[in-house]
């Protein structure tokens, strides 16, 4: 069966996993892992980052391919797609220390961004009941979806309940449902939330590393 997760992430993900010293499941890291995605600065810089979890290190590099195609946005820009349509800079930050007309490095933009991944795993550690017995890929995409989606979608979510309830599977198979977003004023399917969401229901249930 063909994966759902795009090339460039899977690469990544795989040079991230190798980075750290993790091997992980066969023949696939094998066969994702190329030189140029062991190359990636950012990869580089996830990984050496020893204040992080291996959870939040996946989230981040998922981060960076979903809310800005693996390209740092240097200037906050409205987006559209957004709720409230927020001024956002860097791999989807908003709010607080985002300002309009400020240049962001990518040391700027990196320290955005741990600080609120942190918190997105603090709070999913604090909801889901079974996290302490989730392989790195599971913590990873609850975490991608609470970035993505907030905390309050999270929390009233189908997805939060049947992951308290035992049903990681059937909890994992809610990630595809969340691909709308407002333009105009009007719920619409977006593309790119139907990838993540694909992508991340596929993470969720089937990819696992080795311990």
């Amino acid at each position: 069966m063909t994966s759902k997760v795009p090339a460039w992430l899977a690469t990544r993900l795989a040079a991230l996993v190798v980075a750290v010293g993790i091997t992980g499941g066969g023949t696939y890291w094998a066969s994702k892992t190329t030189d140029e995605a062991m190359r990636d600065q950012y990869v580089t810089a996830v990984a050496a980052d020893t204040s992080t979890s291996l959870a939040v290190k996946l989230a981040m590099v998922m981060g960076r391919y979903y809310e800005s195609s693996g390209e740092h946005y240097g200037r906050p820009y409205v987006d559209t797609n957004g709720k409230g349509r927020p001024l956002t800079v860097c791999n989807g930050v908003t709010g607080a220390g985002v300002v309009s007309g400020r240049y962001y490095s990518p040391a700027d933009c990196y320290r955005l961004e741990k600080a609120r991944y942190l918190r997105v795993e603090a709070f999913a550690q604090s909801r889901l009941i079974y996290w302490p017995t989730y392989d790195p890929f599971v913590q990873a995409t609850f975490i991608d979806f609470i970035w993505n989606k907030g905390e309050g979608n999270f929390s009233a979510s189908t997805m939060l309940r049947k992951a308290n309830a035992g049903d990681l599977v059937g909890a994992c198979r809610e990630n595809p449902r969340w691909n709308r977003g407002t333009v105009n004023g009007v719920s619409t399917v977006l593309p790119g939330l139907v990838v993540r969401g694909e992508a991340n229901g596929e993470m969720c249930a089937d990819w696992r590393i080795d311990p």
